[in-house]
């Protein structure tokens, strides 16, 4: 059990989960986006492509692990499932595209909301041009008639009582048309502010405008269209899925033989050195004794020389002095120390 949690077990079953996890995701986009082309016989389509998609991952283990003793059919084996993978790209490339197209289609029905209250807040503008301009003409007429009546206040002549009378009317008329004129503009304006906010919200707290903020961002970050990028990452990952996921069955199946050889290699079995013992004869008690003497004579003598006051302290007398041997001789060790 020790010998299992080893770094190349590890990552032999990290291996065999990658593996098993690209190559089933791969089968499984490639079922139902096939399904998804074929949608009269959607059952039918699964349990085809199923069936097809785990074929493929066999074929490729047994030619890594057959290739020799196969014989011609493998070349026959080996167009198939180049056939098998191209289905299996073109699956995914159909769940992926239709992902998008479904998220496309809301797309375009959220624009085509927005631009119908884009219309009706242009028609609202446009009223209210109008409107503001005959408000601007109203008020210089009531400027002119509002200057009529000061200035027919200081006649006195027949007739300008009359004259009086009927200024005084077109402007009381000219005030009412303007005031309603006043209200129509508040109204319209009001109208405005509540149909910006409604395209606000569609384009702001819509799911499908947050799902296709960055590909909007991409548009304009590159001008090429949503629909012609997002073709260009489908086909990006179809040509890594699930040619990636093949090899990665390939891959797994030499490291699985590797291993199976290296188990079965024999354990080299280094030789033990002997060591040879030679064993010395038994000497003799002369020899021994002879040893011990010569052992003892080439030891030095050892002769104490007291100081001065350590020879009057023990002895209470001066020092003798050392003999010294003759200029001619020397000194040996041994028995013929002097000679």
């Amino acid at each position: 059990m020790k010998n299992f949690f080893t770094r190349k077990n590890g990552f032999i079953i990290l291996m065999i989960l990658s593996t098993f996890t690209l190559a089933g995701s791969a089968a499984y986009y490639s079922v139902f986006g096939l399904s998804s082309l074929f949608a009269g016989a959607r059952t039918e389509v699964i349990i085809m492509a199923g069936a097809l998609e785990f074929a493929k991952i066999i074929l490729a283990s047994y030619l890594h692990n057959y290739w020799k003793v196969i014989g011609w059919l493998k070349w026959y084996l080996v167009s198939a499932v180049v056939i098998l993978m191209m289905i299996t790209s073109l699956g995914i490339y159909g769940f992926l595209t239709s992902a998008y197209q479904t998220t496309s289609d809301k797309f375009t029905i959220l624009n085509k909301e927005v631009s119908v209250v884009d219309v009706k807040r242009n028609r609202f503008k446009e009223q209210l041009v109008d409107l503001n301009a005959e408000k601007k003409l109203l008020e210089t007429s009531i400027s002119s008639l509002r200057g009529g009546l000061a200035t027919n206040n200081f006649q006195t002549e027949r007739g300008a009582a009359s004259q009086r009378r009927v200024l005084s009317s077109e402007l009381k008329t000219a005030v009412q048309q303007r005031d309603i004129l006043t209200l129509k503009i508040e109204s319209l304006n009001d109208s405005l502010t509540s149909l910006d906010l409604q395209i606000l919200d569609k384009e702001s707290n819509n799911d499908v405008a947050a799902e296709i903020g960055p590909l909007r961002y991409l548009d304009k970050l590159t001008g090429w269209g949503m629909d012609k990028i997002v073709n260009w990452f489908t086909l990006l990952i179809v040509l890594v899925f699930d040619p990636l996921a093949i090899s990665m069955v390939i891959a797994l199946n030499k490291l699985v033989k590797e291993v199976k050889i290296e188990e079965t290699k024999p354990i080299e079995e280094k030789p033990i050195k002997e060591e040879i013992v030679v064993e010395e004869p038994n000497k003799t008690v002369e020899e021994t004794i002879i040893e011990n003497v010569e052992a003892k004579e080439e030891k030095p003598d050892i002769v104490f020389e007291p100081t001065t006051e350590e020879a009057l302290n023990l002895y209470n007398e001066e020092p003798k002095p050392t003999p010294q041997p003759p200029a001619h001789t020397y000194v040996k060790t041994g028995a013929d120390r002097y000679r």
